[in-house]
């Protein structure tokens, strides 16, 4: 919560909480900047790491791929990547926005895709509802912006596409990790443009650590190692936390634009499912 920008709220609550509290907080990463925020909760913490060091690792047991493309071409990547992958698994796919969560649902349903969306404008009820069907498979494809990304257990994910990279290189660590899980096998694929070009040399980092640590699939693109080598990249934005929320914009209609009816066409660039 400290690192997706509820710094305020954590303050607020912790104001009403008695001084001789025990305070516990549990995190995949660590990075400085949260660091130095939970030091303000803490007095003579003790710190337990577990499987890993403090750097950034991802788990060995999901494989890495990487699709450098233009941004017009993620989508119709997405529907390759989903016509591969789709056998009734549960999929989870990652956005930036909560507007881009909205048109992809919107343009999946429309071609009979089995899609659903989840982000912070939709009501509580609405989340709980929308996870539930993604649990129980009636709607194996969810897509969510990060709020998803943390504290989601779901078991039995098979794949997730990162189809917007995110802006800290940390939550990727956090996205492709909701697969994976309990000793099973995952797969990442993630759609990685020239926009993202500065993050390529810790993508790169990231993926070559795996390797080393056992993962069997985890494959650097040349098209990643010349992005790196030409445009630069390594976590220049690492101390925007202040714009850690969701992305502005894409505000959900009253009419629920989501809930289209499945099989039903629509102007979609995909090819029609039907579930």
């Amino acid at each position: 919560m400290l690192d997706m920008g509820f710094e305020p709220q954590i303050r607020k609550v912790v104001s009403q909480i008695r001084p001789d509290r025990q305070t516990l907080m549990w995190s995949a990463t660590w990075p400085k900047e949260v660091q130095s925020l939970a030091r303000d909760f803490t007095v003579s913490p003790i710190q337990v790491n577990i499987g890993h060091p403090q750097d950034l690792a991802c788990n060995p047991m999901v494989s890495q791929r990487v699709i450098v493309c233009d941004e017009m071409d993620k989508k119709r990547k997405m529907y390759d990547v989903l016509e591969r992958n789709m056998d009734g698994s549960k999929i989870l796919i990652f956005a930036s926005t909560k507007r881009t969560c909205d048109e992809l649902t919107r343009m999946l349903r429309n071609d009979g895709w089995p899609a659903r969306a989840i982000h912070g404008d939709k009501s509580q009820q609405e989340r709980d509802w929308v996870l539930a069907e993604f649990k129980n498979g009636k709607s194996p494809v969810m897509i969510a912006t990060d709020v998803a990304s943390r504290g989601l257990d779901v078991k039995d994910i098979k794949l997730v596409i990162n189809y917007d990279f995110p802006n800290q290189i940390e939550d990727y660590v956090h996205r492709i990790g909701r697969t994976g899980r309990a000793g099973a096998r995952g797969e990442s694929v993630t759609f990685f443009t020239s926009k993202d070009a500065r993050k390529a040399r810790d993508l790169i980092k990231l993926i070559d650590d795996a390797r080393r640590s056992g993962c069997k699939d985890a494959h650097v693109p040349p098209e990643l190692e010349n992005m790196a080598r030409h445009m630069g990249g390594g976590g220049g934005d690492r101390g925007d936390r202040g714009a850690r929320r969701e992305g502005k914009g894409g505000s959900r209609g009253p009419s629920g634009s989501n809930d289209l009816p499945l099989g039903s066409r629509g102007s979609g660039s995909g090819p029609p499912r039907r579930y």
